[in-house]
Parts: structure tokens; sequence; C-alpha cells
């Protein structure tokens, strides 16, 4: 089988040359489309269920509402683990799934068990949601907003109703979390007095106001051929229109009003935390969240973007001021492996050309490695493996040029020093191909074995070093590919005329040195295979 892929690929030099073409081209866009992050994500197949209820404590948030959402989860297939988590008006509660599962197909099975989990909690508590699709790595984008003279109620309000909005309409960002500052609320500040005065209590305040707060649909009238749609407009747009909210009426038949009864206001949320920056007072702080399985780069690079457009819009005097930006990261990562990458190559090329001794035949071989990576890109972009410190930074291409080595050197060593027409150059090069093509395989074959207990790792393990060891398995079978088919290919095509082999200074060194010790070890072969460790130099016999 091997000799055959040796053989058709000479017989068909324009097909192999052009399917070199076609995989530089495929491992050029597969470059692009590379996640590129700075680490992999070892965050398991999770979803979270958050619940918000303000008034209750965390002993209550256990017992209302986590523990009903845990079983209402257990027993889900694929379930894994269910952990939680219950702090003072908000429960986090997290379902793991087994490794491989489909998180949307997860995230499904929660949605269908919410329902469950919604009647067992008590009424009044707002509905269990989940939480962004996202990972622990998600969080590719900080900033603060901020602007003399705005308090932090008014800054968190800009942050909410027009950055945050808009940014989540970028591509790859799935959520924008706010920190800080004052989420404002219009509030009705009860008198008790004028309550006992007036002979109302507090829910009929707070029936009144929730009932004036609809808008109502009437039917149509007809008339002349036209239709004329009745309808009630109560919505609240205001401090005005809630002052004006009608909750009784006197004896008299006088209406009491809502500002009869207490004053109306726009006040803060009740809080239970807050956000700081430098020491230098309370900020508002700006969380993007990049979607499970996109390009960090990419996001964040979209995220700048939408905020240079949201910038100007914003009332004068506003800044929004980064302060966590994966991009630099992600890039001060990639420039890392690049220059290993690099400097690694043209490192192998020097040591290639200083021990061939041809020029073409180490060009040959050093081509080898590109069009290797390239192949690796394409494997990494069907195995949505992203390209990071580990991934990338593992790849030796003192392995993925060995085959190539062994190819080009029996080459030349078959071909040099005889005076050969271009017919019997080919059968030259197709012999010598073919007499190292079973050993290049094995010799490879092994090479892959050792990362085999690398793929059976799971866990956090698994999600940590699998990258690496498929992104080197990409390579080395590529390059494998590369020394059966284009390696001989090539150099059919570049080795015509006379081609000799000669020793480099470098090689005539190392058999200066090598062949006294050679000659002496097989002059004295018991003397070799001994060591002399007894006191008094004396030789004793090897075991």
């Amino acid at each position: 089988m091997i000799e055959r892929i040796i053989g058709i690929s000479l017989r068909n030099r324009l097909g192999v040359t052009m399917a070199a073409v076609v995989l530089v081209v495929l491992g050029w866009v597969a470059l692009f489309q590379l996640p590129i992050d700075a680490m992999p994500d070892v965050t398991t197949v999770q979803v979270q269920i958050l619940t918000k209820a303000p008034a209750l404590g965390p002993v209550e948030i256990e017992q209302f509402i986590t523990r009903p959402v845990e079983n209402a989860m257990s027993g889900l297939p694929n379930l894994e683990q269910i952990r939680s988590t219950s702090r003072y008006g908000l429960s986090a509660v997290t379902v793991v799934f087994k490794e491989g599962t489909d998180i949307y197909f997860a995230r499904n099975l929660v949605e269908q068990r919410l329902s469950v989990a919604q009647e067992a909690i008590p009424s009044g508590i707002d509905r269990p949601e989940m939480g962004p699709i996202t990972t622990g790595l998600g969080e590719v984008f900080h900033f603060v907003l901020e602007g003399e003279g705005y308090s932090a109620m008014e800054l968190r309000t800009i942050l909410d109703w027009d950055i945050a909005y808009r940014l989540r309409s970028v591509p790859g960002v799935v959520e924008v979390n706010t920190w800080g500052g004052q989420a404002k609320q219009y509030q009705v500040l009860v008198d008790p007095a004028r309550l006992l005065a007036y002979r109302l209590t507090l829910p009929q305040v707070f029936e009144a106001v929730e009932r004036n707060n609809l808008n109502r649909g009437g039917g149509i009238i007809e008339k002349g051929g036209e239709a004329y749609v009745i309808r009630g407009e109560g919505m609240v747009s205001g401090i005005e229109d809630l002052e004006k909210v009608v909750v009784g009426v006197t004896s008299e038949g006088t209406p009491i009003l809502v500002k009869h009864v207490g004053e109306v206001r726009e006040g803060p949320m009740l809080r239970i935390g807050g956000a700081t920056r430098n020491g230098n007072g309370e900020t508002v702080i700006g969380l993007v969240l990049m979607l499970q399985g996109e390009n960090a780069r990419q996001v964040v690079d979209r995220v700048k973007r939408a905020l240079a457009e949201i910038q100007p819009s914003l009332p004068k005097g506003i800044r929004i001021v980064p302060y966590y930006d994966r991009q630099n990261l992600v890039s001060r990562v990639i420039a890392t492996v690049s220059k290993n990458l690099i400097e690694g190559g043209f490192l192998v090329i020097a040591v290639l050309l200083l021990l061939l001794g041809n020029l073409r035949g180490g060009l040959i071989v050093a081509s080898a490695i590109p069009l290797s990576m390239l192949a690796a890109f394409i494997g990494m972009v069907q195995a949505g493996i992203s390209g990071n410190l580990m991934s990338l930074g593992a790849i030796d291409f003192g392995l993925i040029v060995d085959g190539s080595v062994v190819m080009v050197e029996n080459i030349l060593r078959n071909i040099s020093a005889k005076k050969l027409r271009d017919e019997d150059r080919g059968e030259a090069i197709a012999r010598a191909a073919k007499e190292v093509g079973r050993p290049i395989v094995f010799a490879v074959g092994i090479i892959l074995i050792v990362y085999l207990p690398i793929l059976t790792l799971s866990g956090i393990e698994g999600k940590m070093f699998r990258p690496m060891a498929w992104t080197v398995v990409f390579a080395v079978a590529g390059s494998l590919l590369l020394s059966l088919t284009l390696v001989p290919v090539l150099c059919s095509l570049v080795f015509l005329g006379e081609v000799k082999e000669k020793e480099t200074w470098l090689m005539r060194l190392a058999h200066r040195a090598y062949r006294p010790v050679l000659d002496r070890a097989m002059a004295h072969p018991r003397l070799t295979i001994c060591r002399g460790d007894l006191p008094g130099g004396r030789i004793r016999p090897s075991t």
C-alpha cells in the first residue's frame, strides 16, 4: 500500500502539485477561521439557573428556591453534577452535564424542567432563568463609565439602557453584565399618617398603581366605511403620571390620588454591592461576555468598533474607559507562539542545510514545515480546537521533518555521483522512495502512538492537554502524507542535471571525532560491553 501511494504520486506529479496548492488555500482559509484564545477553556458543559428574590435571605433562598430547583433538575439525561449557591436575594444552581453533551441540547433539557421548578417555588418570586451561553473564559472585555457631574444612578442608567443594549447586538456577544452604580426606580414613599387619615391600606396603593399602569383595548367603531380603534392608555411614563393614579375616593366622592398619600420620586434599587476604581470613589463597570465557541480576538475587535460608534452619541462628558482587553492578552500569547515557531522553523532549516549538504534538498525538507502546519490548522478547525499557548506551542518541528529528511537523504544517496538519464533518474527516485517508505510510516506511527494516552484523558486534564495532542497528531500525520507524496515529487522536479552529495564541514568534524571511537569499539567488543566502575579502574563485566 505504501509503495503504491509513492508510485501513484510520482506518476501523477501534476495532480500531487495541484493537491498541495489546494492544501495551501484550505489551510490559509482555516487559519483565519481558527478560534484564537490565550489558553484552553477547561469549563465543563454546564447550565446556570439564576433566580432573584430580593426579600429573602440565604436560609430562605436555600429553602424556598435552591432546593426545589435542584429537585426539579435531578435525573436529567447525561447529568453529572448539580451544585448551588444561595446568597442574599439570589439563588444560583449550576447543572453540569457529561463531557461531549451539546450545550444547546443541555439547555433544552433544563428549560423543560424549569416549569416544574416554578410550580414548587412560592408565588411572588421571579421565575428561574438560565444564564448566558458562555464559559469561565467568557469575560473578554471590561470597561468603566466615567463622567464628571453625573451621579452613580445616571451612569448606571446610561450603561443599562444605551451602551449595554447596543453591545448585545454585536455578533459573538451573548450578554453584557453591569456592576456598581444605582439602578433607577420610580418609588412611592407612602406616609402612614396620610393612609390612616384617608382610611386606606398599603395593599390598596399597590393594587392601584399596578391596575393603573396598563393599556386596554376596547374594540372598534365602524363609521362611514372607516374603523376607529378604541383603547385606554394608562401606561405610566413619569413621576407626574404616578402622582395622578387614583387610589380611592372620599365619602364626598373626591378622588384620592397617590400624591395625596405619599411622595413619588426617582430612587435607587436596594443595593447589595458596589464597585470602585483605584480608590477614587464609586464607578460603573460593564462586562462583555462572549458566546461559547466564538473567536475571542474577533469578538473583542467587534466590541471596540461598536464602542467607537457609541461614544459620539453619549451625553457630553461621558467616557468609556476599558481596563481589561482579552485581545491584548491573546495578541501577546500569539506573538510569543509565533516568535517561537518562526525561530524554531529557521533553526530546523539551518540545521537541515548544515547536515544535508544540499541546498535544494534542504529547501524541500523545510517546505514540509509550513505545509504540515496548514494541514494542522485544517484539522483543528474541523475538530473545534482553538489556537492557544498549549495547542500551538507544543508543536515540535523536529518531529514534523523526520520523514522528509529520511526520504530526501535516501533519494540523494541513490542519484548522486551517478550519470543518469531522465528516465533512469525517475526510476531511481521511485526505488529510493519505496526503500524508506515503510520505515518512515512505522517511525512516524510510533511517534503518534506516544500521544494516545494523552488523547484518552478526560475531565479538566483532557480539556487542557487533548487539544495539544490532537494538534501534534494533525501536524505529524500531515507531514507523513507529504513525505510519501509531495516530497518524492518535488525531488523528481528539482533534482535535475548533476546532483552531488557531499559532507558538510559539520559532518566531517563529527565523523573525525566519531570514527576513532567506533574503530576502537569494534576492535575490542568485549571491552565495549563492560564498564569500569570498580575501585582502581578494574573492568567488571556488565550484567
